[in-house]
């Protein structure tokens, strides 16, 4: 089998734009679930408005894959699972290391879908030598000093950083100098990375604000209503995680 070393996805150079990447997991995740109920085939519409995006949409995404389906008939699930799967290269194995094994490492480690979905987690490290050698999720943990030893062994092109902020951007130097060409961020800091390094960024505690936001913008909706007042329209701000032609998931480029 394959591994993240000898093969790179060729998304960029195909020219699907990346807004239409980001989606993908998306469509796969919603027919995914239809696969496992044992669906054949399902109408634009239908995977649509399971992956939360409208039909027009998702018809262009996958005219670039060169997907147009059947008309009356649709397309077929177990078809697009494959191709969607191998668009994004998880028709092979992609060795993962997380480093930074606290709560939220931890609880990576033991999330199950990686596997499922085309990663394998290769190697767990920590800075802390009292970590060494413990298991989680069956992996024994090992230490930062063998951080470039273990890239190199297992071939590592994916990291996974959830130390605190203040590691964060010295390990991620320490991943770029090894090797690795992408990155996923849980450190709440923005990375500084060279070209041809990918980084994606989940802030969790912006999504919670994000998310109040909106909280507070219904409940001073709610009371205006209730005293009779009509609040003027706020002008449409373009979002932060909107691509070129539309809204993109909540994983924001760092």
């Amino acid at each position: 089998m394959a591994t993240g070393r000898t093969h790179r996805p060729a998304t960029r150079s195909r020219g699907i734009p990346e807004a239409t990447v980001a989606r993908l997991p998306l469509y796969l995740r919603a027919l995914t679930a239809l696969s496992e109920r044992s669906v054949p085939t399902v109408s634009s519409e239908e995977l649509a408005a399971a992956a939360g995006v409208n039909s027009a949409k998702l018809r262009k995404d996958f005219s670039y894959l060169g997907s147009y389906g059947t008309r009356g008939v649709g397309y077929d699930v177990e078809y697009l699972v494959y191709q969607i799967s191998r668009e994004l290269g998880l028709t092979q194995d992609w060795p993962v290391v997380i480093v930074g094994i606290g709560n939220l490492g931890a609880a990576l480690a033991n999330y199950g879908g990686f596997a499922s979905r085309g990663f394998r987690v290769a190697a767990l490290i920590d800075a802390d030598p009292a970590m060494a050698g413990k298991p989680v999720a069956g992996i024994p943990v090992q230490h930062t000093d063998d951080l470039e030893k273990i890239i190199e062994d297992n071939g590592v092109s994916i990291g996974v950083i959830a130390t605190p902020a203040g590691a964060a951007q010295q390990v991620c130097d320490r991943l770029v100098a090894a090797g690795v060409t992408s990155i996923l961020n849980f450190a709440p800091t923005v990375l500084s990375v060279p070209d041809g390094v990918d980084v994606r960024k989940v802030d969790l505690s912006i999504e919670l604000q994000i998310l109040a936001f909106h909280e507070q913008r219904k409940a001073v909706e709610e009371g205006a209503a209730t005293d009779g007042s009509h609040p003027a329209a706020a002008p449409r701000e373009e979002s932060a995680e909107q691509g070129p032609d539309g809204d993109v998931p909540a994983v924001m480029p760092a």
